[in-house]
Order: structure tokens, then C-alpha cells, then sequence
């Protein structure tokens, strides 16, 4: 469990956000070193609040160049924020040295036309620049994003660049004591909407009605920041599991699953499936597809230990033709499945049988990712089920708490399962 409250107090100690905030940072710095990188340009969200620890407001989300940052030699990051917004970031964020805040030269992923290539100029110059300043002019510049645009310009000014994505990757990976609380917070959170999830769903209720009570739920939270996704699915919605919510009205007997793919509490992650039956006991067939996946899943679970690598634990998931007589791994993405949590949804490692057997991960102290399964009867039903988990050097901690064992049955109607063909 969580072991403290959500907001900050002078007479306990919780997450200390200054500590949470060197490490992010200090980390990014030693694995661009360890690459061999004079500098990182970062364009992705997660990236740039790894460095920074600043926000990025939902509408800048997705829009690499926006917003920026970068991280030369042995300086303080440099924010290149949207607009007048570094005003507000001189006044919220200390940490950030005030003569290190920019503005961005953006040209939104080329929806500036014509004029992207002269933004890209004024972009390219801003990076150049800043590497002079840090003494790292001339050497390797990792980037985490290119697109046709950059490419171009990149080449004209002879821009020695390459891969910044896998150091960020790394860095990302293994969470320190703060950030392994804030997931449990995370998981703290996921328990609550699970119950209340529960509480609310009844049959005549629609997949989009549940979606949105529990987002309502979710965001009156204190820290909540975003609420990516919450997939709802009923019925023969469930299988294939198309990962959405519909307009759907639940019925009497319906399986059910929802998915916390993700609430986003300051920064921090969650993906978290349960199962449920709305107004009945499961069939028997029903529990017994449950239970597969259940010992799919803590198998894997049981795999997990310090020094052993994703082929480990993926290896005790059935291949997809064993499963599903599918003819390709690829056909079965993320039914089988385990990745990374963190300030993406996708830290690393990432498991599948599809690269995992082949390309496997050591697992690490610190690493938190969740691992899930699921199964079913094609446009019938389907179960699924996910738990999220925090690696220490001698144990496995389970941050997701909300019962698991079994099919969550809500309201059952004394009688229902007795009839024929139910």
C-alpha cells in the first residue's frame, strides 16, 4: 500500500520531489555520458519531464516542438517552453535556472508550411548554440524525435546526431525510493476507482456512462493531471479486446473489464485491468477461462526476480497458435503482455513473446511495470487481468491491491446462473 497521504506536510516525511527531482535528472545526465552523447535534444513529454520536471499541458501533449529541452554537458537543463509560458515557469519552477528558459521555435510537425523549414533554421541555430555555450559544440547530439523537416536542416548544418531515445530508455527504467512511492500512490488510486467501478456498474448502464463516472471520479483526485484513457468493454466487446468503450448497454450476465490505461498522478502512470460480471455468478466455463489467465499471469509474476531477463518471464506464456490458433505472434500484441510504468505508459522493459524470447531485458532493481493476460470466446466474452509490481533486489511488491482471484461478481440476481443455457 501507499504509505503516506497524497499532499505535502512539514511533520512527516513522503515524497521528497527535490530529491525525486536530482535523481531524474542526474540519472538522464550519467546515461547521455555513458552513450558517448555531448548533448540531448528531448521532444517527447515523458522525456522533458524527466529533465525538467516541468508540465506539459494536455494540448501540447503529442505535438513534439512545442515545447523542449535540453541537456548539455554538465549544465542545468535548458527549458525551451511554448510562447510567454516561461514567465510562469521562472515563477513555479525554481530549480530551473531563470537565464535557462527559452522559448520554442516551433513548427508544428510541419503544419507551418512553408515557413517550417526557416522555423527549423531558428530551432537548429537555438540548439547550436546551446552545446557552444556547455563547451559540447562538435560532439554527438542525442535526439529522442526527428521528422522530415529536422532532417534536412540537420544535414545542411552538419549536425552530428543520433540515437537519444535509449539513453532516456535506460535512465527511465529503474525508479528511485520517491518515485517507487508514487506509484504506490498510483496503485493506491487504481484500487479506489476499481471499487468504486464496482460500486457503480449495474446492467443497463453503457460502456461510455461507466467511462465517464470513473473519469469524473479520477479527477477529482488531488494531483491528477490526466486521465489518458479508462477502456471500458462489455460482452462480446470483450473479446477480441478492442481496447475502447462504446456507446453499449450492459446486460444482465455481462462480462465486464476496465482498464486504468492511464490515470497520470503528478507525472506517474498506471495500467490496471479487472474483470467483472454484472448481475450473475459467471458460468463455469467463464470460470474456468478466468483461472487460465489468473495462472498465465502470476506464472509470469512468480518469473520476476532481480538478474533474470524478459525471456524468463515471457517464456511461461503459451505461444498465441497454442493459445488462440493464431499464425503469428504479432496477431496476438499485448494479449500476453508486461511493460514498464513510469512518466510513460512504456518505460522498459517492454515483454512479449514476440521480441522478448529472442531479445531479452535483465531485470533490475527499481524497475516497476505491469505484466497482464486475457482470454476468451471470440464475440462472446473475454476476461482480462493486470497487475503492476515494483522490483526490489530480494522480493516482488504487488502495488495493485484490488481482489483478483476471481470474477468480481456485482449485484448478482439469486436464480440467474440456475437456468438452462446461462
Amino acid at each position: 500500500m501507499a504509505n503516506a497521504g497524497m499532499v505535502g506536510l512539514d511533520w512527516q516525511q513522503r515524497i521528497n520531489w527535490d530529491r525525486l527531482r536530482k535523481y531524474r535528472l542526474e540519472r538522464a545526465r550519467a546515461r547521455m555520458k555513458a552513450a558517448g552523447l555531448g548533448a540531448m535534444l528531448l521532444m517527447y513529454d515523458e522525456n522533458v519531464r524527466y529533465v525538467t520536471s516541468t508540465l506539459t499541458p494536455g494540448w501540447n501533449r503529442l505535438k513534439p516542438g512545442l515545447r523542449y529541452a535540453m541537456l548539455c554537458g554538465d549544465d542545468a537543463p535548458v527549458l525551451f517552453e511554448q510562447g510567454d509560458i516561461g514567465m510562469q515557469i521562472e515563477r513555479h519552477s525554481p530549480w530551473i535556472p531563470k537565464d535557462h528558459v527559452r522559448w520554442s521555435y516551433a513548427w508544428i510537425k510541419g503544419a507551418a508550411g512553408p515557413a517550417s523549414t526557416a522555423q527549423v533554421k531558428k530551432f537548429t541555430n537555438a540548439v547550436k548554440q546551446e552545446m557552444k555555450k556547455a563547451n559540447v559544440a562538435g560532439m554527438k547530439l542525442g535526439v529522442d524525435f526527428i521528422d522530415i523537416n529536422m532532417l534536412k536542416v540537420f544535414a545542411e548544418d552538419k549536425i552530428d546526431w543520433t540515437d537519444g531515445m535509449t539513453p532516456m530508455m535506460e535512465a527511465r527504467a529503474i525508479k528511485n525510493e520517491d518515485e517507487q512511492e508514487a506509484l504506490r500512490m498510483v496503485g493506491a488510486i487504481g484500487d479506489a476507482a476499481h471499487w468504486e467501478f464496482m460500486k457503480f456498474l449495474q446492467p443497463g448502464r453503457t460502456e461510455n456512462q461507466l467511462t465517464a463516472h470513473i473519469m469524473q471520479y479520477l479527477y477529482s483526485v488531488p494531483g491528477m493531471e490526466d486521465v489518458e484513457d479508462v477502456i471500458v468493454s462489455s460482452g462480446p466487446n470483450t473479446w477480441p479486446n478492442w481496447r475502447n468503450f462504446s456507446d453499449r448497454i450492459v446486460k444482465p450476465g455481462d462480462i465486464v473489464f476496465m482498464d486504468l490505461a492511464a490515470l497520470t498522478w503528478n507525472g506517474y502512470k498506471s495500467c490496471y485491468y479487472r474483470t467483472y460480471c454484472a448481475g450473475k455468478e459467471p458460468t463455469n466455463e467463464q470460470k474456468d477461462i478466468y483461472a487460465t489467465a489468473l495462472k498465465w499471469l502470476y506464472d509470469s509474476i512468480k518469473a520476476v526476480k532481480v538478474g533474470t531477463t524478459t525471456r524468463e518471464i515471457a517464456s511461461k506464456w503459451p505461444s498465441a497458435k497454442e493459445a488462440w490458433g493464431y499464425a503469428e505472434e504479432d496477431q496476438a500484441a499485448a494479449n500476453l503482455w508486461g511493460h514498464g510504468l513510469g512518466l510513460a505508459q512504456y518505460d522498459q522493459p517492454v515483454i512479449s513473446r514476440i521480441w522478448s524470447l529472442d531479445h531479452p531485458i535483465e531485470i533490475k532493481e527499481g524497475m516497476v511495470f505491469a505484466l497482464e493476460t486475457q482470454h476468451g470466446k471470440k464475440f462472446e466474452w473475454g476476461v482480462r487481468i493486470e497487475e503492476m509490481l515494483i522490483v526490489h533486489k530480494d522480493k516482488i511488491e504487488i502495488i495493485s491491491n484490488f481482489p483478483v482471484e476471481q470474477i468480481t461478481v456485482v449485484d448478482p440476481m439469486p436464480g440467474y446462473s440456475t437456468l438452462a443455457g446461462r
